[in-house]
C-alpha cells in the first residue's frame, strides 16, 4: 500500500534493465480508483555536495562547481559534483564525500546535509540528498571514463545571476544552491 491506500503498481511490466536505470511499464490504479499505464524510470538515487571555499585574502566565499559534459543535453552544464552509490546500502554521507574528491580533488572537512528533492516525480523515484562541504582540503581526483569535468571556483555573489541568466539550468544545482547559500 502507499500514501493514498492503494496498492502500486497492481502490474509491472520491465522493458529495459540497465547500468544506471531500470525501466517498467506499470498499470496503476490512482486516487479516484481508476487505473492506467505509467512508464517509471527506477533508479538508486545520488547524492550531492556543494562545496564552499573560503580561502584567506579572498573577500568573499566561492562555491565549487564542475563544468560536465552531458549527452542528454547536447553539451556542458555548470554542476554541483553529484554521482550514484558504489555499493548498495552505501550511506549518502559516504557516497557524498567520495563523489566530491573523485570529480573535484577535494575533501570535506565538513559534510551537513541540507535535504533531499525528487529530480523529476512525474516517471522516475530517483531521489538527490544535497550536502554543503565545507573546511576542504586536499585529495585526488578519480574520475569515471566516461566524465569530461573542468572544476571551476564561483563567487558565491554571481551565482544568482548564473542562474537567473541560464548560465546554471541543471535542478539539482539550483536546488542545492539555494539550499546553500540563501
Amino acid at each position: 500500500m502507499n500514501e493514498s491506500g492503494h496498492e502500486n503498481p497492481l502490474e509491472s511490466r520491465l522493458v529495459h534493465d540497465g547500468r544506471i536505470v531500470r525501466l517498467s511499464l506499470d498499470t496503476v490504479r490512482f486516487p479516484d480508483g481508476s487505473t492506467g499505464e505509467l512508464e517509471m524510470i527506477r533508479h538508486s538515487g545520488a547524492a550531492a555536495v556543494v562545496p564552499i571555499v573560503e580561502r584567506g585574502g579572498r573577500s568573499e566565499p566561492a562555491v565549487v562547481l564542475v563544468r560536465q559534459y552531458r549527452y542528454a543535453a547536447d553539451g556542458y552544464l555548470l554542476e554541483i559534483p553529484a554521482g550514484r552509490p558504489d555499493r548498495e546500502g552505501e550511506p549518502w554521507e559516504e557516497c557524498a564525500r567520495r563523489e566530491l574528491e573523485e570529480e573535484t580533488g577535494l575533501v570535506a572537512g565538513r559534510l551537513e546535509r541540507l535535504g533531499s528533492v525528487y529530480t523529476t516525480p512525474g516517471f522516475t523515484d530517483e531521489m538527490i540528498h544535497i550536502f554543503r562541504a565545507t573546511d576542504l582540503g586536499e585529495g585526488s581526483v578519480s574520475r569515471d571514463r566516461d566524465e569530461f569535468i573542468e572544476v571551476q571556483e564561483i563567487p558565491i555573489s554571481r551565482i544568482l545571476a548564473m542562474i537567473g541568466s541560464g548560465e546554471i539550468t541543471d535542478a539539482k544545482t539550483i536546488c542545492g544552491l539555494h539550499l546553500a547559500i540563501s
